[in-house]
C-alpha cells in the first residue's frame, strides 16, 4: 500500500485524496492521519437507521471526530474495508461530493462480521492550498451482523476482491456471496446503482 497522499505535504489537496486519507485512517486505525483529511473545526453529522451500531448524532472538531471514527471504532472493529460506491472520485475542484458507501468488518470481541451501507455527504474547505474536509454527513441505512464463520467468504471472498476504495454498487452486488443476511444491504445498493 502506498503512503497517504497527504502525509507531510503542504501543497493543494484534492477531495479524492482527502477521502482516501480518511478511509485509510479509519480502516487501518491510524488516527495520526486525520489532521491530513479534516479541518480542525470540522463537523460530523451521523444518522443511524440501524440498532446494530451506534454513534453520537453530532461531533464537533477534529479531536472529537477522530475519537468517534478512528480511536473508538478501532477499539471495537478490525479487518475493516470501506468503499465509496461512485463511478468516479470527486473532481479536483469539487466543493461538495455525495456518494454511497459499503463497509465490512469483524467485531474484535465476538468475531462476528458486520456489513453495512449508507451515504456520505462531504463538504470541503474553500482554501485551495490547504484543503480539508469541513463537514461530513454519514447516513447508516443498514448494518447487518453475521456469524463469525462467514468472515472468510465475506472478507477474503468478496470485499478483498473489490476495487479499493472506489467501487460501484453494481460491482459490489455482483461479487457478493449468496447469504440471506446480506439482503438488506444489497437491496439498498441495488436501488443506488447508477
Amino acid at each position: 500500500m502506498t503512503a497517504p497522499a497527504t502525509a507531510g505535504r503542504t501543497h493543494a489537496l484534492d477531495p479524492a485524496a482527502l477521502i482516501r486519507t480518511y478511509i485509510r485512517a479509519k480502516d487501518e486505525n491510524r488516527p495520526h492521519l486525520m489532521p491530513h483529511a479534516f479541518a480542525s473545526d470540522a463537523t460530523l453529522q451521523m444518522t443511524v437507521k440501524s440498532d446494530a451500531i451506534s454513534f453520537p448524532a453530532r461531533s464537533e472538531g477534529l479531536a472529537a471526530i477522530t475519537d468517534v471514527l478512528v480511536r473508538r471504532f478501532g477499539q471495537t472493529y478490525d479487518n475493516v474495508y470501506t468503499f465509496c460506491l461512485a463511478g468516479t472520485p470527486p473532481a479536483a475542484d469539487a466543493d461538495t461530493y455525495r456518494c454511497d458507501w459499503l463497509v465490512g468488518m469483524t467485531d474484535k470481541q465476538s468475531g462476528n462480521v458486520r456489513v453495512g451501507c449508507g451515504s456520505y455527504g462531504w463538504t470541503f474547505t474553500k482554501a485551495r492550498q490547504d484543503r480539508r474536509v469541513q463537514t461530513l454527513e454519514i447516513v447508516i441505512e443498514a448494518m447487518e451482523v453475521l456469524p463469525a464463520d462467514t468472515a472468510k467468504v465475506i472478507l477474503d471472498g468478496w470485499l478483498a476482491r473489490l476495487s479499493y476504495p472506489w467501487s460501484t454498487p453494481s460491482k459490489a452486488c455482483e461479487a457478493a456471496p449468496a447469504l440471506a443476511a446480506l439482503e438488506p444491504v444489497l437491496a439498498y445498493l441495488r436501488t443506488r446503482d447508477r
